[in-house]
């Protein structure tokens, strides 16, 4: 068997396969395609929010610094 070749999301960076939906948070090529959130529960609805908003925070934390950042570290 062949090893699946996933790419990370790149809303949330969950594992999914090349030209797919992404289940976790529905989105396609940076564009939402399906409301995921729609069809859950008041409470299921909070959890997935606060998941995507982690996971979005999470993404911005790893962009490399520029240089203007780095000279205000030192």
């Amino acid at each position: 068997m062949k090893k699946l070749n996933l790419i990370p999301c790149a809303k949330c960076g969950e594992k999914i396969m090349p030209h797919q939906v992404c289940f976790n948070c529905g989105t396609y090529a940076g564009r939402e395609m399906v409301d995921v959130l729609a069809k859950l529960t008041k409470k299921e609805k909070k959890m997935k929010e606060r998941e995507l908003a982690v996971a979005e925070a999470s993404k911005e934390k790893e962009k490399p610094m520029s240089m203007d950042e780095l000279s205000k570290t030192t």
